[in-house]
């Protein structure tokens, strides 16, 4: 990581600090954990459901679509844990960077915050699920590799900013769905409530890079809008986990995965989850064009 040759990174952060410090909780004392979820609620909601709006949700049982909204429950938070651990580590290693000396009083409250983060969503798989999914396999970076250590730190902060809209979406219409069980709506309800900032912080901090880039070699911009067009549908397709069809009882899991990831009910609805985060990349000078077919 070449960070000297990153200019300063001057944000005001003193609205999303002051949010961070009147906000905090202590989430070793704020969740009433049960000691079993109800087997008769969806885990998650099933309009999120990685079959939902498809023929394939249909011909599932009722036992077996409950099924799949638990086991998929532990997929979305054992995805929530491995991002976070990866971008902590991302993090923890610019803190103290010159570049990043401006933001640092806030990226210790980031730090904090999603290291507890992690401990609150790995509670939940274990508690009631037994267990954490493994890490999906990475998106290759090929692509990028051989650009400027400028470009190639926009890009980190990208990845981490795309995961976390991405989550966001999530939690934001879980976290009301009134459907769910208490605990699993209040897991939802806290992450999102964090993530506004978290989010909010990562689209000042992508700005300020892209313009750095944009400056120095706007020929750089177009691969980069290639690769996070490639990260987002990445993103999405880490949701569709052969082990939850596995657990949920469901049969001829891969081919049950390719068939959900074409299916032009899902495509849409991809769509609608990465609307916001394409406007803002569009909005920022980072076309990434029209959703991939």
């Amino acid at each position: 990581m070449a960070v000297r040759e990153i200019e300063p990174v001057v944000l005001d952060l003193d609205r999303l600090e002051q949010m961070a410090e009147s906000g905090y909780y202590n989430p070793y004392t704020a969740f009433d954990w049960p000691d079993a979820i109800e087997a008769d609620k969806p885990w998650m909601s099933e309009s999120l459901t990685t079959l939902a709006g498809t023929e394939m949700w249909d011909e599932l049982t009722r036992e077996q679509q409950l099924a799949l909204t638990r086991y998929e429950a532990i997929n979305f938070f054992s995805l929530n844990i491995h991002g976070i651990r990866e971008l902590l580590t991302e993090v923890v290693m610019r803190i103290h960077e010159r570049a990043y000396a401006g933001v640092s009083e806030f990226l210790h409250h980031f730090i904090g915050e999603e290291n507890e983060h992690m401990w609150f969503f790995a509670q939940f798989c274990l508690r009631y699920g037994g267990k954490l999914y493994g890490a999906q396999p990475k998106l290759r970076a090929d692509s990028v590799e051989h650009l400027s250590p400028l470009a190639r730190e926009l890009v980190v902060f990208a990845r981490v900013l795309i995961f976390e809209e991405i989550v966001d979406h999530y939690n934001a219409h879980m976290a009301t769905d009134e459907t769910l069980p208490h605990i699993a709506r209040e897991v939802n309800r806290v992450h999102h409530q964090d993530e506004s900032r978290h989010v909010a912080f990562g689209r000042m901090i992508f700005v300020n890079l892209l313009d750095q880039v944009t400056r120095r070699d706007p020929a750089e911009v177009p691969l980069i809008a290639e690769y996070l067009e490639k990260y987002l549908q990445y993103s999405i397709a880490t949701l569709y986990n052969p082990a939850a069809y596995r657990d949920a009882g469901i049969p001829d899991a891969l081919n049950l995965r390719r068939r959900a990831l074409r299916h032009p009910a899902r495509k849409a609805a991809h769509d609608r989850v990465l609307k916001r985060t394409r406007r803002f990349l569009e909005k920022s000078g980072v076309g990434i064009g029209e959703p991939a077919e």
